[in-house]
């Protein structure tokens, strides 16, 4: 039996996910206390069910995601409207570390990626499937390098693999999150400091004037502004040679219009709903892509794909533990970074935030965190990945 709902029928299932996840959350101790993201507990809690009642009732849902793309645009958006260029010099050196963490990161994946994969006497190519192509790079990059892969080593069911691990890789990087911060906060009594900068930047009436509809209408307004012009720049240099893809375009129009405050006298954007705006788009996007997971397709690809995901989940938490927290400076925000660099290193940007948003919520603000992850997972992380992709496969042991 079939049953398929239409747009808004599928949002307001999404919003239901949410309520759901934070009852769930709220009432079982070890997902609140090891910050688990709501929209993570609610969109799994709905796959699964959805999984039961395919498997053992033949009843299917499908879903109009209409609203999933939007979604995403919109808070990628918020992003760049709560991003201070000034900030941004300020915070370049440790952006930079970040980026050289990262890109660190990027090589061990890999490695161990491809050690599984002979390991398990799989082709070197699909440990590298199951590593940072997937995982750090998503199902886009994976569908691509899928493709290439059929095509020239042609192995088999290679298309299935990349979706299954960038899935379990979403999945997975908001689970991890937030108790590998979580767990270096508290057995170090890391504390939030009162940021300096947040001060500087917002005055007093800015940070304490609420939320009204005028200030709600406007907010909404700057961004479906950015939302048209971030389609359309992405649809004109669609064609380029090099080109970006169309979250980046929202991004950078929302910072150009966020730092429009400095230059222009009386223009501002009102931060708190700026924020919550982008909280809200991105928990419907986040539970409009899980409650959708077709668990069951994953089944047959059981065996090797939960032994990489393991292994692949055991080196992100070593890595942003050991690695990633000290290098970082071992305070507060490295905390919050590492739990940030757990969900886009598995998973995606939007997982990343999500993970830091429910820590930030428990322990306090992270304001550096909130500038450097989502700069290196929205602008930087895919650049390197490739850089790393292509250095592996010029090596002789794939043949390539």
């Amino acid at each position: 039996m079939a049953f398929s709902l239409d747009a808004i029928q599928t949002l307001a299932a999404a919003i239901a996910v949410l309520f759901v996840g934070a009852a769930v959350q709220s009432r079982i101790g070890v997902l609140r206390d090891n910050n688990i993201p709501v929209p993570v507990v609610g969109g799994l809690l709905f796959a699964v069910c959805l999984t039961v009642f395919y498997l053992g009732f033949d009843w299917h849902i499908g879903f109009d995601m209409a609203m999933k793309e939007p979604m995403m645009l919109a808070f990628f958006t918020t992003i760049g409207l709560g991003a201070d260029l000034r900030l941004l010099v300020r915070g370049g050196p440790r952006l930079l570390l970040f980026a050289l963490v990262c890109l660190v990161y990027l090589i061990f994946q890999d490695a161990i990626g491809v050690a599984t994969a002979v390991g398990m006497d799989l082709h070197p190519l699909v440990g590298l499937l199951g590593s940072s192509i997937t995982l750090s790079g998503g199902h886009g990059t994976g569908a691509a390098y899928a493709e290439k892969f059929a095509d020239v080593q042609n192995i088999a069911g290679v298309m299935e693999l990349a979706m299954a691990c960038a899935t379990f890789g979403l999945i997975l990087g908001g689970l991890i999150g937030g108790p590998v911060a979580g767990r270096l906060i508290r057995r170090r009594g890391l504390q939030s400091a009162v940021s300096q900068e947040s001060i500087e930047t917002e005055s007093e009436l800015e940070q304490h004037k609420p939320i009204d509809g005028e200030t709600l209408l406007w907010v909404l307004f700057v961004i479906l502004i950015c939302l048209i012009g971030g389609q359309f720049l992405a649809t004109y240099f669609g064609g380029a040679a090099f080109t970006l893809p169309g979250f980046i375009w929202c991004l950078l129009i929302g910072v150009v219009i966020r730092n429009l405050e400095h230059v222009v006298p009386g223009f501002s954007l009102h931060r708190p709903t700026v924020n919550m705006l982008g909280s809200i788009s991105l928990s419907i996007f986040l539970a409009m892509a899980l409650m959708s997971l077709r668990l069951w397709e994953l089944l047959s690809l059981a065996g090797p794909l939960l032994v990489m995901m393991l292994v692949q989940t055991l080196g992100m938490v070593i890595f942003a533990t050991f690695v990633t927290f000290r290098v970082m400076g071992s305070d507060y925000d490295s905390a919050i970074i590492a739990g940030g660099q757990c969900g886009f290193g598995m998973g995606a940007t939007p997982t990343a935030v999500a993970n830091m948003e429910a820590l930030t919520r428990r322990f306090g603000p992270s304001p550096q965190a909130f500038l450097v992850v989502p700069l290196m997972g929205a602008f930087f992380i895919d650049f390197l990945n490739a850089l790393v992709i292509q250095g592996y496969l010029a090596l002789p042991l794939f043949g390539y």
